[in-house]
């Protein structure tokens, strides 16, 4: 039983979803939106805010748990650049959640994740 355990399993083994999750905040920052299913998203939205909370707290510290996690080093600079003057104002909630119809091939359920 899984009584209270925070990290969604996605019917993946842990190296797989820790390397997917870090795959689709990188695309996530870079192109600003991602369709993905419902459930990935959700998992996506934990990471890609904690990842924005580290580049508005900005210190070398939080850099350098941010390269350790996104793919793409020049990325991460640009976050750190932008994030202050676009979230510097929010408490939270960096991204955002549509609903779209269920995917034609296996009936899932797919989302839009997109930056606010």
């Amino acid at each position: 039983m899984r009584h209270q355990r925070r990290i969604p399993q996605l019917s993946l083994p842990a190296d797989q979803r820790k390397a997917l999750l870090r795959g689709l905040t990188t695309h996530l920052i870079r192109e600003g939106r991602v369709t993905t299913t419902k459930a990935r998203a959700k998992a996506l939205r934990d990471e890609a805010e904690r990842m924005i909370t580290l580049a508005k707290d900005g210190s070398l510290a939080s850099r350098r748990r941010a390269l350790g996690f996104i793919y793409d080093k020049q990325l991460v600079h640009t976050l750190f650049e932008k994030a202050q003057e676009r979230y510097g104002d929010r408490e939270g909630g960096y991204t955002r959640i549509l609903r779209t119809t269920a995917r034609r091939g296996d009936n899932s359920e797919m989302a839009i994740v997109e930056l606010v």
